[in-house]
């Protein structure tokens, strides 16, 4: 009950879900069944404990990605709108969970984990969406909250806290991430076309088409740039190129894939300061409006990336990395405009997954308007 208190739940605004679990789960309401703080209580103080011997963790998250966290379930995941689940347990899971876990995560699910004496602290570890997002209650009644004096001092209940603060900023990241889009923005996305990623070049377009429909795309809103590189770079399409979402969606699903080996991600990242963010090509960095590039790539550059990428941040361009496992963490981090900006996925495959973190640090950063470009000049060959 606490933690309902600490949301605000609307129609249009947060939403709740209760779900049971032993051998098998079930679904006391879903997300969409009641809109006011009042009727969600009111279902919470009329649920009957389920019952059951085993305790199959992973079917039960399985069966929340299947079934909850749906469209119609009342889930608004497609929109962007922040998913939280809070897993409550009292013990050693049944079945195997870590399938379930890594397609949840896979979502974009931000999961907490709070556990009784008897749950294993790496099990409740491994389920949550960062190790310290699980916590462990060493008594149970310390979940209910009836010892008040005890309750208020346990580390238990600042453990709640940290919960309820994260879970406020979840539920606020949609509304002030589209205030900050409101302004306008320029973004690029700068797209591993190499041989590398050739196999999984259409989950990396799968993810730009993913990420659009965050933007106010339109004239004099937001712009959209791609580019692809390899040992070249190609210009897919500028800022002045397309003006509707429709448009540039189309554009996106149209992509072939540059092929070319290696990939040299200075030469790329040098090519889109001279060639893109620039007035010629739609940019309106001379006039403050912010510029974003979202670079893809896998494995490391096979030439220097310092200069370039000094250049970029002298400019006022913001960059966010995102790499596969085999790409350079240091490298990484050096493109990217600070270390957290650096974005790492094991394969293309579980790109859909940064999603929610690109959207934390757009919105982190809230995206200042960038003083007017210096006159720094292009290289020559």
């Amino acid at each position: 009950m606490a933690i309902i208190q600490s949301v605000n739940v609307q129609r249009n605004n947060d939403r709740v879900a209760l779900v049971q679990y032993s051998s098998e789960p079930s679904v006391n309401f879903y997300l969409n069944s009641y809109q006011t703080y009042e009727t969600v209580a009111e279902a919470l103080q009329n649920v009957q404990h389920k019952g059951g011997r085993e305790r199959n963790t992973g079917k039960a998250i399985h069966f929340v990605k299947d079934n909850v966290f749906t469209v119609s379930s009342g889930s608004r995941h497609h929109m962007a709108v922040p998913q939280v689940l809070v897993l409550i347990t009292g013990g050693r899971s049944s079945d195997d969970f870590r399938n379930a876990v890594a397609n949840l995560k896979a979502m974009g699910v931000i999961v907490f984990v709070l556990g009784t004496e008897k749950a294993d602290v790496l099990e409740i570890q491994s389920i949550s969406y960062k190790p310290e997002y699980a916590m462990m209650a060493t008594d149970p009644r310390e979940l209910s909250g009836i010892d008040s004096v005890h309750y208020l001092t346990s580390q238990f209940a600042f453990n709640l806290i940290y919960i309820f603060a994260v879970i406020v900023t979840l539920c606020t990241l949609t509304a002030s991430f589209k205030h900050i889009l409101s302004s306008q923005i320029d973004v690029l996305f700068l797209l591993d076309g190499s041989d590398d990623s050739r196999k999984m070049f259409e989950d990396i377009k799968d993810f730009v088409k993913y990420i659009l429909p965050e933007f106010n795309i339109g004239p004099n809103k937001d712009q959209v740039a791609v580019v692809q590189f390899s040992n070249t770079t190609q210009t897919e399409f500028d800022f002045n190129k397309y003006s509707t979402l429709d448009d540039i969606e189309r554009a996106v699903a149209a992509l072939k894939h540059k092929r070319g080996y290696p990939h040299y991600i200075g030469q790329a990242l040098q090519y889109v300061k001279d060639n893109i963010f620039t007035t010629e090509s739609g940019s309106r960095i001379d006039e403050g409006i912010p510029q974003l590039l979202i670079l893809i790539y896998g494995g490391r550059s096979q030439d220097d990336i310092r200069t370039p990428v000094k250049m970029l941040k002298e400019t006022g361009v913001i960059s966010i990395a995102i790499g596969t496992s085999d790409a350079d963490t240091i490298e990484l981090q050096t493109i990217a405009h600070e270390p957290k900006y650096a974005l790492s996925i094991d394969d293309y495959e579980e790109i859909a997954g940064v999603r929610q973190q690109l959207l934390f640090l757009m919105n982190a950063h809230s995206v200042q308007p960038v003083a007017p470009k210096k006159d720094i000049g292009k290289t020559s060959d």
